[in-house]
């Protein structure tokens, strides 16, 4: 199989065999027109699942790069049951997949209350019950989206790098700080709540931006990468 997740800023990919990921890359949305030629270099796929959160023209863009093999090609929609996870999204298919294939993913690694964290453009936090259940989420500004709309809608304040501090004494410490401080007390307000019902609570965060909330979380939170890739496999694996 090839499995392709679309995102806002990147398509990533890779190719399973037996469960072995070989040929795993990326590249920037705005160089979707290589694509082909990176598709090129891959031996030919018996099934392609595809991920997308980025529009009808990536979809179409990634189906050219595809149409060199002639093989099943699906793009994932959220259902309101598959692979052990029950949807509560009052219109099911309005998950977005990224976000589905990441609620799998946890499901088929921890078999336990998860909140979910993929921080990319945006930041999802999405909470899953002791049962399998998907309770529902939130969706925020991602990091760096949040600095740049700071930097672009206020007058006078320029994006610097900055450091998280407890009470930041430059303009550049207290937009970072004001922006970390945001994602973290948005997960940890959603552990909390899901901690009301459930004793143990896992948190698994994945996303390009990780390793910008990760260290600073209170609670055990660990690393899970390739999450909409790797709830991908686990589709394509379901006995159909």
């Amino acid at each position: 199989m090839l499995l392709v997740d679309i995102g806002n800023s990147r398509v990533k990919w890779t190719q399973v065999s037996a469960g072995v990921w070989t040929h795993s890359e990326s590249l920037d949305n705005c160089h979707i027109d290589t694509l082909a030629n990176e598709f090129a270099k891959l031996a030919s796929p018996s099934r392609v699942l595809v991920s997308n959160v980025a529009g009808q023209e990536m979809a179409e863009k990634v189906l050219a790069a595809c149409v060199q093999w002639r093989c099943p090609i699906d793009f994932v929609v959220a259902k309101e049951r598959q692979c052990g996870v029950v949807n509560s999204y009052l219109v099911p298919s309005q998950l977005g997949s990224d976000r589905w294939a990441a609620l799998i993913a946890a499901w088929h690694v921890k078999q336990g209350a998860c909140v979910v964290v993929n921080c990319g453009t945006a930041t999802t936090i999405d909470a899953l019950s002791a049962e399998g259940v998907f309770m529902g989420g939130l969706i925020l500004p991602g990091v760096s989206m949040m600095c740049r709309s700071l930097a672009k809608g206020t007058a006078q304040l320029d994006l610097e790098p900055g450091r998280l501090q407890d009470f930041p004494c430059n303009t550049a410490d207290a937009i970072w700080s004001g922006v970390i401080r945001a994602t973290l007390g948005a997960v940890e307000k959603q552990i909390a709540l899901l901690s009301v019902t459930t004793k143990q609570v896992h948190c698994l965060v994945s996303g390009g931006a990780a390793d910008q909330v990760l260290p600073y979380l209170e609670w055990n939170a660990t690393f899970e990468d390739n999450l909409v890739l790797r709830g991908l496999e686990v589709i394509g694996d379901e006995p159909k």
